[in-house]
């Protein structure tokens, strides 16, 4: 439980004043950090996901769900069951820890003893999340001949662990088979409804969350059983993917279905054994696309990197197909989102340790992906596309069709900025493309990372314009005298807005690129410079982050480079801060790397960067860190306010204040 001492007055900051949260009270004081809150879903996926792991690593076929009239949630499953014994460490048994702990589970052991080898485990925070949100949950495991259970309320045991052996009549609830000779979990769930703000479960999300269960697991059986409606629903694809995306398709394929998968061998040098992806492509003329994908079987519904790599693995098939035929009109530029716009997909990634955006696994982070995927996706459509010629060939006059329209759409717009247009500043570096939903500019601090930039940049549709020194301080300089300063004029230029206050109504035609992207070193410097810059933004171009035009990109601190290990070659890995370089460093441990076997180099700025390790983890789409900005919780006259104290010239007194009281809480890197 939570330790808290008396504090004799309210205003007094002592030991006692700091509260230790245990166990899973974290949880239940801040639920919206661990799970999502507008209903329980996935505090249910939680609990589903763990069945479709021990089917994945081949150990199910069946998973029931049961919706009961009491609004509690039964899932079962026919796995190995959680095992009930006691812990070596921790002296309780395995099956209370599972529930009780916040990092506990099979899947943090990858490769050597694990229990799995691909789980959707690891990022998020498990059934232990589910019981914490949970008035009551019961967990029965069948195993080894025996069954055990136990019951908790909102995360305590409140009934211990029993076990007994399974008796001859006794009946499993997958089927008429005796429970001695059957083995899984069940789990039992009452969430709390003071926790969400709605306590019923959405249910076309939870029939399509189990029907792409059964579509990714060929074979196995997914069940749900309403009790109030008295409904039984029951999915098993035997061809997977492609009988999923056809009946779900909107519109009439122009080709036949692309399918395929490929996965690592053990003799692959980059990928580990297993590794690898499954798809079905369709490529349609009109109708909203279908796009599905996952990774080690749950939805990544905001996508990710292994999405970033089947674009990548069409674009880059397509593009070698067209040039090999010599199909592309003069002047025209084909993009990757030519190819993808008309693109309907379900992408099933295996990939061996996740790393996710997000408690809820929205979204797949891991940089490998891209080029895993893609690794395989592109040379299988090169080779289908050359065996079917013909279809080839109306694959690429569709993705053609699609580049002129975005290259005329471009040039409509050039036409009405071009009267009175400003002379662009001769430090700017400009991309070829005119269309702003592709462009992007990067304010570059100094000189020396401008230049790597330039090299590195995709000159299509990425601008540079490094900027020298310190930006001015442009709190409190009137509107009129901005441009006194070269730096400002030449921002305000290069991007096409003049600067403009909250309540303005600017003109926004002639913004020419659809992001703004901050690029400073990742040290204290570069951060006052990011300020300095954000400041001049949200006090003169408060359109740019209302619009979502503005952005700041997070280079790397540090580079970490690891020796060969068995097939896996030597590599390199970057990391933003100190918490990303322990996990990286963790990795290599497990991946069974000597102690002191890797080499850490600490970047002083983007100078020191190379062109290319510059595109890879910073300009690159599909592998850089760009954080959005936009207002926070506080309105915009709260924002205001504080900006008025860490920026106005007479605030002295107030960040003196404001810094006494937080200072401690901040790590700097100086």
């Amino acid at each position: 439980m939570a330790t808290q001492s008396t504090v004799k007055t309210s205003n007094e900051y002592s030991e006692g004043s700091i509260r230790v949260l245990k166990g899973l009270e974290p949880v239940k004081q801040r639920p919206g950090m661990y799970t999502r809150t507008d209903n329980p879903l996935h505090i249910i996926q939680e609990v589903l996901d763990n069945a479709a792991d021990e089917a994945l690593a081949g150990y199910g076929k069946k998973i029931k769900v049961i919706l009961h009239a009491d609004g509690s949630v039964t899932i079962e499953d026919d796995g190995r069951g959680i095992p009930f014994g006691l812990h070596p460490e921790e002296n309780a048994p395995v099956i209370e820890l599972v529930f009780t702990r916040l990092h506990a589970g099979g899947k943090f052991d990858k490769g050597k003893g694990g229990a799995y080898s691909f789980s959707g485990g690891l990022h998020g925070v498990g059934v232990s999340v589910t019981n914490a949100l949970s008035k009551r949950l019961e967990a029965t495991s069948y195993r080894e001949g025996k069954v055990a259970t136990l019951a908790f309320s909102v995360g305590d045991v409140i009934e211990p662990l029993v076990t007994r052996l399974a008796n001859e009549g006794d009946r499993g609830g997958l089927g008429d088979v005796p429970r001695d000779r059957k083995q899984g979990t069940t789990v039992r769930a009452w969430p709390d409804a003071k926790y969400f703000e709605s306590s019923a479960l959405p249910m076309n999300e939870l029939t399509h969350l189990l029907r792409s269960k059964a579509v990714l697991m060929p074979g196995v059986t997914v069940t749900l059983v309403n009790e109030k409606t008295k409904e039984t629903q029951q999915w098993q694809y035997k061809a997977g993917l492609r009988d999923y995306l056809t009946q779900t398709l909107n519109g009439d394929p122009v080709i036949p279905l692309f399918e395929g998968e490929g996965f690592a061998d053990a003799q692959h040098d980059s990928f580990a054994e297993g590794e690898g992806a499954t798809w079905a492509v369709a490529f349609t003329e009109d109708g909203a696309p279908v796009r599905e994908s996952y990774v080690n079987l749950i939805p990544t519904s905001a996508g990710g990197t292994h999405d970033s790599g089947l674009r990548d693995g069409l674009f880059t098939a397509v593009k070698s197909f067209i040039e090999l035929h010599g199909l592309l009109p003069k002047g025209v530029k084909l993009m990757p989102e030519d190819v993808f716009a008309r693109a309907s997909y379900v992408l099933s990634a295996k990939v061996l340790d996740p790393q996710f955006q997000g408690q809820i696994k929205e979204r797949l982070n891991s940089r490998d992906a891209v080029r895993l995927v893609s690794s395989f996706v592109r040379p299988a459509l090169e080779l289908w596309l050359n065996e079917h010629v013909d279809y080839g060939k109306k694959l690429a006059e569709l993705a053609i069709k699609a580049a002129q329209s975005r290259q005329k759409a471009g040039q409509k717009v050039e036409k009405r900025k071009s009267s009175g247009v400003a002379v662009l500043p001769g430090k700017l570096t400009d991309c070829e493309s005119k269309d702003i939903l592709h462009n992007e500019v990067f304010l570059v601090e100094g000189d020396s990372a401008g230049g790597s930039a330039k090299m590195g940049r995709n000159k299509e549709c990425q601008a540079i314009l490094p900027l020298r020194g310190k930006v001015l301080n442009t709190w409190e300089v009137d509107r009129d005298r901005l441009f006194a300063n070269n730096e400002i004029h030449d921002i305000s230029v290069a991007i096409g807005v003049d600067p403009h206050g909250p309540n303005d109504n600017p003109d926004m035609s002639n913004l020419r690129y659809g992001k703004v992207c901050i690029l400073s070193d990742a040290d204290v410097d570069g951060s006052h410079i990011q300020v300095l810059l954000l400041t001049l933004f949200f006090r003169h171009f408060p359109k740019l982050i209302e619009t979502g035009h503005l952005y700041v990109a997070r280079p790397p601190l540090f580079r970490v480079d690891a020796p060969a290990r068995g097939k896996k070659p030597a590599s390199k890995a970057y990391a933003l801060d100190d918490g990303e370089l322990t996990a990286i460093i963790d990795k290599l441990r497990k991946d069974g790397v000597k102690e002191g076997g890797w080499s850490i180099s600490r970047f002083k700025g983007l100078g020191e960067m190379s062109a290319e390790q510059l595109w890879d983890t910073t300009l690159n789409p599909d592998t850089r860190r760009l954080l959005p900005i936009e207002l926070g919780p506080l309105d915009n006259a709260g924002t205001e306010n504080l900006m008025m104290q860490l920026m106005g010239k007479g605030e002295a007194a107030a960040r003196r204040e404001l810094m006494e009281l937080h200072g401690d809480s901040i790590e700097i890197d100086v």
